[in-house]
């Protein structure tokens, strides 16, 4: 009877820490992730896969991760998966990692397309997804009382054209067209920026979207040129931007702004598409690793040393998706290092303890009670000639500028 009641006693146990998402001391802290080696996001996908495997090389080499709640070191197994950049197999592949292979936390693919089916799996087996690039605002809103989403890389997306529209009225630009792809990512901007000129007393004199799909720009910029706007910001995903300044370029039209999004995310990709005279005076924001953070660095490597580092492991084509992937491991690191319970919960709210305390080389660490990135800003930079070629400098505002800012751009560029 003893016996019995012992093991009555141990099974409840066992049942009220499964419940609790508790652990015993695993072998292995297991990662699970998925990344796209084909398809729409396969470039971006398989450069922040890259650099979240490289955390675990550096970690692992140490040792393994800090684990607090075992007061010891533990290896990291990375789990990962190939979507192919379709929402649908991520679905089933998020839910594979969470039932089957019963990861010990969740890391999304990139993007906000590839984010969104697991973000809704994640809140409900209640397991902390650590969110490297899924920047829309609809992961976070308060209604959704999610805790078990944490934005690591880049803040909400809707939060990233303020300080562009504060650029803008510094100029004294009165006139804006604003363009954009029919997504959330795109969308959030362009509504952002509309809001925030119309605040300002600017008259937004065009504002459409596209369909993502969208190749030829011809006829949309002539119709633009109508309303004689002296600034021009078009929102959409890369083959988006490079349509579209393609198409600018072949013109013969004259904006003295023009503003796109992706050089500060891929710059060498945009660049080689369209070439550097095309590219130049053109604006966009600037994010790591462009901007470059190095004395502010309080948590993990500096930017320099992180490329340096990078570089002789074999990597190449560091952008941002490679520093958001490797940023993600080191909130992890960090997360583990702190939590006082190896509990989904205890993570969480560890996360919370030190947000807003350390800066990496992706910038200020914050998120508000539901996830969403609030430390991090996006600069206005402008792509501008060197001796070399073209380079993206940051432009504005005075704190963050490297160079000044050529505006109206020339007519002859």
């Amino acid at each position: 009877m003893l016996r019995k009641l012992v093991l009555r006693v141990v099974l409840a146990a066992v049942a009220t820490a499964v419940s609790l998402g508790a652990w015993a001391s695993p072998s292995v802290i297991k990662i699970g992730t998925l990344y796209a080696s084909s398809g729409y996001f396969s470039q971006a996908s398989t450069r922040q896969y890259d650099g979240l495997k490289f955390w675990v090389r550096q970690i692992n080499a140490k040792g393994g991760v800090y684990v607090k709640a075992f007061g010891k070191r533990i290896p990291v197994k990375l789990i990962a998966y190939n979507d192919q950049s379709s929402t649908m197999l991520a679905a089933s592949l998020y839910n594979r990692l969470i039932t089957q292979d019963r990861v010990h936390t969740l890391v999304a693919d990139y993007g906000s397309v590839l984010t969104s089916v697991a973000v809704p799996l994640a809140q409900e087996h209640r397991i902390v997804l650590f969110d490297e690039t899924g920047t829309s605002g609809k992961f976070f809103r308060p209604e959704n009382r999610n805790r078990y989403i944490v934005l690591t890389g880049l803040p909400t997306s809707s939060q990233w054209p303020k300080v562009l529209a504060k650029f803008m009225h510094s100029k004294g630009i009165r006139r804006v067209a604003i363009l954009y792809a029919a997504n959330d990512w795109s969308g959030s901007q362009a509504k952002t920026l509309n809001q925030t000129l119309k605040q300002d007393g600017v008259d937004v004199v065009y504002f459409h979207s596209v369909p993502d799909s969208t190749t030829s720009y011809s006829t949309i910029l002539h119709s633009i040129a109508e309303y004689k706007p002296e600034a021009v910001a078009e929102f959409g995903y890369s083959d988006n931007d490079i349509a579209f300044v393609q198409d600018y370029a072949n013109s013969g039209l004259y904006f003295p702004m023009v503003f796109i999004p992706n050089p500060a995310l891929h710059f060498e990709v945009v660049r080689k598409a369209v070439g550097n005279k095309a590219l130049r005076y053109i604006y966009s924001y600037v994010a790591p690793p462009i901007i470059r953070y190095n004395r502010e660095v309080t948590y993990g490597p500096t930017l320099n040393e992180f490329k340096a580092a990078y570089a002789k492991a074999g990597g190449k084509n560091v952008d941002l998706s490679t520093v958001a992937g490797f940023n993600t491991g080191l909130i992890i690191q960090k997360a583990l290092a702190t939590a006082p319970k190896f509990t989904q919960e205890s993570i969480r709210d560890a996360i919370d303890k030190f947000s807003g305390k350390i800066f990496t080389l992706d910038g200020l660490f914050k998120v508000n009670r539901y996830g969403a990135q609030v430390g991090e800003f996006l600069p206005v930079g402008q792509v501008l000639p060197t001796k070399t070629g073209v380079a993206l400098k940051a432009v504005f505002p005075s704190e963050s500028a490297v160079a000044k800012a050529v505006y109206p751009a020339p007519r002859n560029k």
